[in-house]
């Protein structure tokens, strides 16, 4: 099993959104090296931090579990929605998504509390230039931030 955190923008998705659909896609990750995160290395079973960003409280705020690996991000092919890609093809789809499932919700970890806690320095999200919608967590940084909730 392997942990992740992945970001979303709570007035387009939040952990409620979550809670409420209970299973949801993961789609419109435009970025090659999210997509090969999701493609090549998330598992079924893998635990995801939800991460709420561009929002007032931004950190992590809730936990979520992947129930189907990696499939064609249909969005691609639908002209008409946000994001749609016309150089992806059919035959060789060029974006893929994942399904995650409500675990729970989590108190607020804000990313100032991330930044300044020493342990988790080496976490991809605390440091500069990191604008990754997905990114890894290691079991240390998960036990970490989950004992920073104050509910573990």
């Amino acid at each position: 099993m392997a942990y992740w955190l992945f970001k979303t923008e709570p007035d387009t998705f939040s952990i409620d959104t979550l809670k409420q659909q209970q299973v949801s896609c993961w789609e419109g990750v435009r970025n090659y090296q999210a997509r090969n995160m999701m493609r090549d290395d998330i598992k079924l079973g893998d635990q995801v931090l939800v991460y709420h960003s561009s929002c007032k409280d931004v950190g992590v705020v809730g936990i979520a579990e992947v129930v189907r690996e990696a499939y064609p991000d249909h969005f691609q092919f639908d002209p008409e929605g946000p994001y749609f890609d016309p150089k992806s093809d059919p035959d060789n789809p060029r974006w893929v998504m994942v399904d995650i499932e409500y675990v729970r919700h989590l108190r607020l970890v804000s990313l100032k509390r991330m930044k300044a806690n020493p342990a988790l320095a080496e976490m991809p999200l605390v440091k500069r230039g990191n604008r990754l919608s997905i990114m890894p967590v290691s079991e240390e940084q998960w036990r970490e931030i989950l004992q920073m909730t104050g509910q573990f």
